[in-house]
């Protein structure tokens, strides 16, 4: 006896699914037809009921996720799909069979078999926050209200595409100062083990006094090198402790609000999630929704907390009946451009595209100060290494030319 799982309608049309014993699939569309339940689909499970728990589980953790490109691509074909005038059910099985990421052809064909028993696609996707953001499904069921969601799609598609490139242009910003950071951190590991104990061998040789800061870094290689692996297990405690607490709802809003403020790359995110913040809100805007509920799902796909809390600030604003303006004044994160722009709209009812050149704006003083992150940090980076320089050379080299003036004298 095989197992098979089936997909089935009730006597109501709901859509049943599950998994039965049976010789043959044959026998289960019988068993199903005594039940009341008309089979759709059959097919082999492969493994018993006992192990099939743990080998879903292990499928689930295997399977990529789904990235951002994919549902880019999705938004994409799904606007090209209806604007030709295909029915979308037919568009949603076109695309199940053509893409390539196995997760996201799960999610779609559990849309169409939501579709099927007669819910709608935003409810639909509800079902996949993991896929579907909260900002993506409020503005699909804008679409479905007002009949254009057709056009709701090609805006995702414009919006996803916009994350994305903000989110290279970070990790770019990001990418040349983490590099230098490690090699930093690289050298003075390889200093400490390897280059100091052999200059202390040489020092010992000699029996003579060495200059203080020689002692202390003489003194802090020997302990690095006797107790690397204390030093190995609270590095590896303090970033899981870092990690937990960054989980906490406390914890992710300040760390959040400290990433805000780092010296050269928090202006850079800064900027980079207003610009988010403008062109989410403009979109929402744009396509019909108002202006208190476009804040609630805008607040949630921000990705800083701290940020979030702010549009959370200028919501209630809005809510209370006040304009929206003065709530964007009191949050304290726009500038007097921006705060002047957003007047603006307001008054004359192009909110929209005025929060549209306000993610421009955004938009060109990330590019410009991406593109001067070399000359930012150059400084900095020339004072430590300066720092580091002057320490070793004190500590090492010092110590070398007085013994070397010491043996001459001899």
């Amino acid at each position: 006896m095989a197992y098979f799982a089936y997909r089935g309608r009730n006597t109501r049309g709901d859509l049943i699914e599950g998994r039965l014993e049976g010789a043959d699939s044959g026998a289960i569309a019988d068993q199903l037809f005594n039940t009341g339940i008309t089979p759709i689909d059959i097919r082999p499970a492969g493994v018993v009921a006992s192990e099939a728990p743990a080998r879903d589980w292990l499928r689930r953790l295997q399977r990529p996720p789904v990235t951002l490109v994919d549902l880019m691509l999705f938004s994409r074909q799904m606007y090209t799909l209806m604007k030709a005038g295909v029915p979308i059910l037919r568009a949603l099985a076109g695309l199940e069979e053509s893409t390539s990421n196995p997760s996201l052809r799960e999610v779609i064909a559990d849309l169409r078999a939501s579709l099927d028993s007669g819910r709608e696609l935003s409810t639909a996707m509800r079902r996949h926050p993991e896929v579907f953001s909260a900002f993506y499904v409020s503005l699909v069921r804008v679409g479905e209200m007002t009949g254009l969601l057709e056009t709701v799609f090609l805006r995702l598609f414009e919006h996803l595409e916009f994350e994305k490139d903000i989110r290279d242009r970070i990790r770019g910003a990001l990418r040349y100062p983490a590099f230098v950071l490690a090699a930093m951190a690289l050298a003075l590991v390889v200093v400490n083990v390897f280059v100091i104990p052999a200059f202390a061998k040489i020092f010992q040789g000699f029996n003579a006094p060495l200059p203080f800061m020689t002692r202390v870094l003489i003194g802090f290689s020997d302990f690095t090198v006797t107790y690397w692996p204390v030093l190995l297990a609270l590095a590896g405690a303090a970033l899981v402790g870092f990690n937990a607490w960054r989980a906490t709802p406390a914890g992710r809003y300040t760390w959040h609000r400290w990433k805000l403020r780092l010296p050269v790359a928090g202006k850079i995110l800064l900027k980079a999630t207003l610009a988010r913040f403008a062109r989410s809100f403009a979109l929402s805007v744009k396509s019909g929704v108002p202006i208190v509920q476009g804040l609630t799902t805008v607040a949630s796909v921000v990705d800083n907390d701290y940020m979030a809390q702010r549009i959370v600030q200028m919501r209630d604003g809005v809510e209370r009946g006040e304009s929206v303006i003065r709530t964007a004044a009191t949050t304290g994160i726009f500038t007097p451009v921006v705060l002047q722009m957003i007047a603006v709209g307001d008054e004359t009812g192009e909110l929209d595209d005025l929060m549209l050149e306000v993610a421009e704006l955004y938009e060109r003083e990330v590019d410009y100060e991406v593109k001067t992150l070399a000359a930012q940090i150059e400084p900095i980076l020339i004072v430590f290494l300066g720092v580091l320089v002057l320490v070793l050379a004190l500590g090492v080299f010092l110590p070398i030319w007085d013994l070397a003036q010491v043996a001459l004298r001899r």
